[in-house]
């Protein structure tokens, strides 16, 4: 599922590809019945404007201008914003598309449809109406132990918790735990401050080095959990064995030989 470093990879590619050019379109793709797309009027909305930014809060990626109207894209599970050409095929799946001034065109493919597209009048708009917490990548450390120390449920329901941090997901939730020797079960208030700091540092190191290799994990180095996720494999830091559980209604991966 596409979590921050999938929407920073996402960002990028329109903000290298789809940037300055005037929109002069924007049509609804094949299928789009049970997905949130842009009615008439919205769509309307964006004819003759240029996406001269691009954001990215967690999950979510914007593109837009200081006068608006933004787009705000959610990825759902299986999301993704990729630029082509007119002559080109478009992407297999595509829900929506811009169409630029000249070739170039903005595919929203998202075959299993659980993503959503919207337009808005600017990010923080957004941002407040869904009543998303702080970027995990902006957020401060004082300000990470205190949402995280202060949850009664699980540790990894705490960093799923989009409304406490924003962009952590099943997948990264389950690497900072691994990687700092924490059981996903663990009750996240019980933890201390030591712990939480050191989780912390963790989110930040993964993350930023996930955003680095733009979601390729194949890029990563080979001790890191997304490498090896499978239950029953071995445990390439301490030899163990991968193990599932759910854990706050989510399938967690982990190594109980070292997490506890």
């Amino acid at each position: 599922m596409p979590e921050l470093p999938e929407a920073e990879a996402n960002r990028l590619r329109i903000e290298r590809s789809c940037l300055h050019r005037t929109i002069e379109a924007a049509d609804l793709g094949d299928d789009t019945s049970y997905i949130e797309l842009p009615g008439d009027n919205e769509r309307k909305r964006l004819a003759g404007h240029q996406f001269t930014a691009t954001q990215r809060h967690g999950k979510l990626v914007f593109a837009g201008s200081a006068s608006g109207p933004w787009i705000a894209v959610h990825l759902g599970m299986s999301g993704k914003l990729l630029p082509f050409d007119a002559g080109e095929e478009p992407p297999d799946h595509t829900k929506f598309v811009i169409r630029f001034e000249g070739k170039r065109r903005l595919a929203f493919r998202c075959p299993r449809k659980l993503g959503w597209l919207r337009v808005v009048d600017n990010p923080q708009a957004e941002l407040d109406r869904l009543g998303f917490g702080p970027d995990a990548l902006a957020m401060n450390c004082d300000g990470f132990c205190a949402v995280v120390g202060s949850t009664n449920g699980t540790v990894k329901g705490a960093l799923l918790d989009q409304h406490k941090l924003a962009g952590v997901g099943n997948l990264w939730s389950d690497e900072i735990l691994y990687r700092i020797g924490i059981a996903p079960q663990h009750k996240a208030s019980a933890l201390g401050r030591a712990q939480l700091e050191q989780m912390f540092d963790a989110m930040r190191t993964l993350l930023s080095a996930a955003v680095s290799a733009e979601a390729d994990y194949s890029k990563l180095p080979d001790d890191y959990l997304v490498r090896h996720r499978e239950k029953g494999t071995s445990c390439p830091l301490c030899g163990g064995k991968i193990r599932t559980a759910k854990v706050s209604g989510r399938t967690a991966y982990f190594c109980a030989d070292h997490q506890s």
